[in-house]
C-alpha cells in the first residue's frame, strides 16, 4: 500500500491495524533501519506537542530520514493570517509525507483532501488521535497478549479526550467491555455510545473508580485538560475529578496494566510509577515503533 492517509482510526481495517502492529514489533527489535533515505517528512504543529512530535522525530531520524517543520503555529505564516490549506499545499511541495496537529476538529481530513503527499493526523482538537491508539493498541496486545475480550476502563476527560475517542473505536473491533469513569460534566459524548450499540458492544457509566478497578484489565487514565475549557470555573470544579495511588491497585487483577496517553498532571500519583502494574513510560517509548511502522507502512517501504 502507497500513500494512504491516517486521519481517524476507523480509517484502517483490522487486517491494516494488525500489518502494523507486526511492524512495530519488527521495529522493536531493530529500530535503526535505513528505510527513510532521501525522504523528507514534514512536522506541522499547530498546538504544542512534547511526546508525539519527539517520538515522531525519533522514529524518522532512525529510519534515516530528514524531517522539517514547526513547532507553533505562532513561529509558521500561519501567524499572517495564512490559511491551512495554503500551508499544506505548500509543505507538501517540500516533503514525503505530513504529520500535522491542529485544534481544530476535521482540519486533518480537510488537509488530506487537498495535499499531494500523504497526510498523518497527530490529533486534531477533541476528534481523533490515530498514531496514539495504534501505540497504545500495540501497548495492549504485548501486555496482554490478545486484543479480543478485554475490559477497558476509561477514566477522566471523556468528552474532549480524542485519545480515548480514537481507542474506543479500534477496540470496538474486538469484543470489548467499556466502562466509563468520569465526572458527569465530562461524561462520554453519546455518539460514541451510539458507535457501541451499533456493535453490540457492553458498556457502563459510573462515578467511582474503585467500582470497576478490581475487574479491569486495562485502566486507561487521562488528564483533565484546560485548554478543552472555554470556562475556568467549569475546569477548577472537576480537575481533581480522580486520582489514582499505588495502594488502590493492590487487589486488581495480575494481568492488569495502567495506561496514560501523557502528560501527567496529578491523576496519577508518583507512588505508582515503581508498581510493576505502570505502563504508561513504555508505552510512550511504544510511540517511536509505531510511528516507524505507520510512516513505512504509508510510503511502502515496508
Amino acid at each position: 500500500m502507497e500513500n494512504k492517509h491516517l486521519i481517524s482510526i476507523t480509517d484502517y481495517t483490522k487486517e491494516e491495524i494488525f500489518k502494523i502492529l507486526d511492524l512495530a514489533e519488527d521495529f522493536e527489535k531493530n529500530p535503526n533501519q535505513n528505510l527513510l533515505n532521501n525522504k523528507v517528512v514534514a512536522t506541522l504543529f499547530f498546538e504544542p506537542s512534547t511526546r508525539t512530535r519527539l517520538s515522531f522525530e525519533s522514529a524518522i531520524s532512525r529510519l534515516g530520514g530528514k524531517y522539517i517543520g514547526f513547532t507553533d503555529a505562532s513561529s509558521s505564516s500561519v501567524s499572517k493570517g495564512e490559511s491551512v490549506k495554503d500551508t499544506i499545499m505548500t509543505v507538501a511541495n517540500y516533503s514525503d509525507l505530513i504529520v500535522m496537529r491542529h485544534p481544530i476538529e476535521g482540519s486533518a481530513r480537510w488537509a488530506s483532501e487537498v495535499s499531494r503527499v500523504p497526510i498523518v493526523n497527530a490529533g486534531d482538537g477533541a476528534n481523533q488521535h490515530p498514531t496514539q491508539t495504534m501505540l497504545d493498541l500495540y501497548s495492549i496486545r504485548k501486555t496482554q497478549g490478545t486484543l479480543d475480550n478485554l475490559n477497558v476502563c476509561f477514566v477522566g476527560d471523556l468528552k474532549y479526550g480524542r485519545t480515548v475517542h480514537s481507542l474506543l473505536q479500534a477496540m470496538a473491533m474486538f469484543n470489548t467491555t467499556y466502562n466509563f469513569v468520569s465526572p458527569k460534566e465530562l461524561r462520554i459524548p453519546d455518539e460514541y455510545k451510539l458507535y457501541l450499540d451499533k456493535k453490540g458492544l457492553e458498556y457502563q457509566e459510573h462515578r467511582e473508580l474503585d467500582e470497576v478497578i478490581k475487574s479491569a484489565d486495562i485502566i486507561y487514565m487521562t488528564r483533565i485538560q484546560r485548554e478543552r475549557f472555554s470556562d475556568p470555573m467549569e475546569y477548577e470544579k472537576t480537575k481533581n475529578a480522580y486520582v489514582l495511588k499505588n495502594n488502590m491497585l493492590e487487589e486488581t487483577k495480575e494481568n492488569m496494566k495502567v495506561l496514560h496517553p501523557l502528560p501527567r498532571v496529578n491523576e496519577i500519583d508518583t507512588d505508582v510509577d515503581e508498581n510493576t502494574k505502570a505502563y504508561y513510560f513504555t508505552q510512550a517509548l511504544n510511540g517511536v515503533y509505531t510511528r516507524q511502522a505507520i510512516i513505512t507502512y504509508i510510503l511502502g517501504l515496508k
